[in-house]
């Protein structure tokens, strides 16, 4: 899991900072034998781009195989990312199916940058939990319990993250 440093494209507010993104990661892998965490965006200044991490991650690693894991409507914005085609060199991009989002509209929208066939879509139960929904939900008051892991469920509710005037703790 890599938490986002800051983000190049939007504002989230209230924003509860990067050592608590990092805090609630670690949080939801610690039952994990198979899941980490890397800390790569949080220590960087300045926006986080997809395509300097894996090439942080690759440079670290250079024998490994990287994957992005992406949701569909996610991937058909790939192309408007910053350096799309170096991440489509860097890394095998898995697509998950995302209500409203065709595997081919996907395709389509990533033609033009040429390398369609490092992209693969997988089959998974579908869960529909977006970031966005549960901070809008945290937000209203409204609960989190089987979105989130228990105990990051705990640090949202216990702090007040992603209500309106909670800043980073």
């Amino acid at each position: 899991m890599v938490p986002m440093g800051q983000a190049p494209h939007r504002e989230i507010e209230p924003e509860p900072g990067p050592g608590v993104r990092v805090e609630m990661c670690r949080l939801a892998a610690a039952d994990s034998d198979w899941l980490e965490v890397s800390e790569l965006e949080t220590r960087r200044d300045g926006p986080s781009y997809t395509a300097e991490t894996l090439a942080e991650l690759h440079d670290e690693a250079p024998d490994d195989e990287l994957t992005l894991i992406l949701g569909a409507d996610q991937a058909a914005h790939l192309a408007s990312w910053h350096e799309p085609e170096r991440v489509l060199e860097l890394a095998r991009v898995a697509v998950a199916a995302r209500e409203g989002m065709e595997r081919e509209a996907v395709l389509r929208r990533l033609d033009h940058i040429g390398r369609a066939g490092t992209i693969e879509f997988f089959e998974m139960p579908r869960i529909d939990i977006s970031s966005t929904m549960v901070r809008e939900r945290a937000g209203e008051g409204r609960p989190l319990h089987y979105l989130l892991p228990d105990p990051v469920e705990r640090v949202v509710a216990e702090r007040g993250l992603y209500t309106a005037g909670v800043g980073a703790r």
